[in-house]
């Protein structure tokens, strides 16, 4: 089937949605506010909807690959932003390497677990 796909954007829901959405505008992403229960996070031509919505199941099962070039120089920068400190409940996990790339992980406010990575080259 050919089809002319342009984007795919999941759907994350918030514990705490005024949390969350400062959480990701710190993260690095530009929100644009669609209503008053939902905003499109943007990087890039790169998007993910963020929803004030909590299902404690869904979110604690809720997991986001995000492909970068470089994870080590993204790690420096990630913990430049201090986001623990801001945000009690997020978590960050150093690089580890893998056979197939090397990845970091963050825990964001709500508990969405955010792989960042690089595949090997």
């Amino acid at each position: 089937m050919k089809q002319g796909f342009k984007s795919i954007r999941p759907f994350i829901g918030a514990g705490d949605f005024e949390v969350s959405r400062r959480f990701y505008t710190d993260f690095g992403f530009r929100e644009s506010v669609l209503s008053p229960t939902l905003s499109l996070f943007q990087a890039g031509d790169f998007g993910f909807y963020l929803q004030d919505a909590y299902v404690p199941e869904w979110l604690d099962n809720t997991m986001v690959f995000l492909e970068v070039a470089d994870v080590a120089h993204y790690w420096t920068q990630l913990e430049a932003l201090n986001l623990p400190e801001i945000y009690p409940t997020v978590r960050l996990v150093p690089v580890k390497s893998f056979e197939w790339g090397k990845e970091c992980f963050v825990h964001d406010p709500s508990g969405v677990l955010w792989h960042v990575g690089e595949f090997a080259k």
